[in-house]
């Protein structure tokens, strides 16, 4: 193989010493040099200086839980000399029984030589501080979850069913019922007029779910895991203006970002300190959804496909856009929920969520590396995209419910038709006219209606229910029998 790189140094990094190999090329030999040197900053700038010192073009280590942080934090001063480059673990593990440091550090050395590894990303300083505030925020956000949990379960013990009757115990009417119980109140009626919106038709059924066994003891517990939500909430308001005052001067990104359907600015946020602002270190869309575990896996042997299980990728990121996905799956005209229900049919809702969180992903990358907006396709793009196809399916659809269907191209400039009862019947209520002008007609050879039922009926072909039934009411009003309840 061919040496690229005719000085390239190892470290093999652990929490009190690194151990350094430095491979260089003296014709048809290779030349080790090794050192040994501490974690401390005097030490990690004693081993740059002995990098210098013998011209090294680059270096490689492992990323080794957090302690390859300080190491990085001091070559990084230095990429004009050198590059340095941090590998993932898994991609250079040792064979069995050939594991020392110096070993490590002397493979490491000679891997990168060749060039044969591939670097992390690593992003600049100031996206680094973005990263540390946003996955905070996500942190602090799983302790207000746990403290939510832990308030329901503390009400059920005193058998207060709050939750049974208000889907968020911490919203509006929530949050002033709980107030009222740890203040002392416990009169279920006084505590079910504190509703508010909707939950004011509910306060029979709030009355009911407040009548529990109320003691100081509860009282005491319960106002201690308000003060908690408190406090998280008040941590969650002040680090949200912090990172907006970090991310000033990216407004526009954030902007156009948010312009994706289910994106809003808390993910807009985290898309931006994941990957970045500048698109360069990813060569395709294909590769920023690699990295970020939100692609299947690729393991194939004799011809077989083995596993197609997602792979370990940027967990933050990964988590905020399988939100997103869930979210986006409610809304109406939308190409995302559109691709959602497309793919939960054929493979399931889990499934469905990461190809949505693939396609955010994908739409994002464009966004911030043309500097375009989302530009929405609408929920029957894949009806337009394949008319034909389409109408096949939903003819299919109506054969097997036993009618029969005709379609007919309708003239040029010819108004759309209207809504079937058939399709009415199949649930597609917003039936729009195929994109290439195939219109669906049900053959209905059925007699006109007579004076005696309406169009409704006859065009069902059932005995009228409206008609027929106001001519007997009018002929003998005593023959019209209410059903029973």
């Amino acid at each position: 193989m061919k040496i690229v790189y005719a000085r390239c140094a190892g470290l093999d990094v652990h929490k009190k010493s690194v151990n350094v190999c430095i491979r260089q090329g003296k014709g048809n030999k290779v030349e080790l040099v090794r050192g040994l040197f501490g974690t401390s900053t005097e030490e990690l700038e004693r081993m740059r200086a002995f990098l210098r010192e013998h011209k090294v073009q680059r270096v490689v280590m492992e990323s080794t839980g957090v302690y390859w942080i300080p190491v990085w934090n001091v070559l990084e001063q230095s990429t004009g000399k050198f590059s340095v480059v941090v590998v993932n673990p898994q991609h250079v593990k040792a064979l069995p029984g050939r594991k020392t440091d110096e070993q490590d550090c002397e493979r490491l050395a000679e891997l990168g030589q060749y060039d044969m590894l591939r670097g992390s990303f690593i992003p600049p300083p100031e996206v680094r501080r973005w990263r540390d505030l946003t996955r905070r925020r996500t942190h602090l956000q799983e302790d207000r979850n746990r403290v939510i949990n832990r308030i329901g379960r503390h009400l059920e013990t005193a058998n207060i069913k709050l939750s049974s009757v208000v889907s968020d115990i911490v919203g509006k009417t929530g949050w002033a019922i709980l107030n009222a119980l740890a203040a002392g109140e416990i009169d279920p009626e006084f505590l079910a007029r504190l509703a508010y919106g909707t939950l004011k038709a509910k306060r029979a059924e709030l009355t009911s779910a407040l009548r529990g066994f109320v003691t100081p003891h509860f009282r005491w517990l319960l106002r201690e895991l308000l003060d908690d939500l408190s406090r998280l909430d008040r941590k969650l308001t002040e680090l949200d203006m912090l990172i907006r005052e970090q991310m000033r001067g990216h407004e526009e990104e954030i902007r156009r970002l948010c312009t994706i359907p289910g994106v809003k600015e808390t993910t807009a946020w985290t898309i931006l300190a994941e990957l970045g602002t500048n698109m360069s270190q990813f060569p395709d869309a294909a590769h920023a959804a690699s990295w970020a575990g939100l692609c299947p896996g690729n393991c194939e042997s004799a011809g077989k496909r083995q596993s197609g299980r997602t792979r370990k990728g940027n967990r933050y990121l990964r988590r905020m856009l399988v939100q997103n996905a869930w979210a986006v799956s409610h809304k109406s005209d939308c190409f995302l929920t559109a691709l959602f229900h497309r793919v939960a049919t054929r493979r399931g809702l889990k499934r469905a969520c990461m190809a949505v969180a693939h396609k955010i992903l994908i739409i994002a990358y464009h966004l911030l590396r043309d500097g375009t907006v989302y530009q929405e396709l609408g929920g029957d793009h894949y009806d337009r995209r394949s008319p034909e196809r389409t109408a096949k399916r939903l003819t299919r659809r109506l054969q097997n419910i036993g009618y029969t269907v005709v379609l007919t191209r309708p003239e040029q400039g010819a108004a759309p038709a209207k809504v079937s009862p058939a399709a009415k019947a199949l649930g597609t209520a917003r039936w729009k006219a195929p994109y290439d002008g195939i219109t669906p007609r049900v053959a209905d050879d059925r007699p006109p209606a007579t004076p005696e039922e309406c169009r409704k009926c006859a065009k069902w072909g059932i005995p009228c229910l409206h008609k027929s039934r106001q001519l007997l009411k009018r002929q003998d009003p005593a023959a019209i029998v209410k059903p029973s309840t």
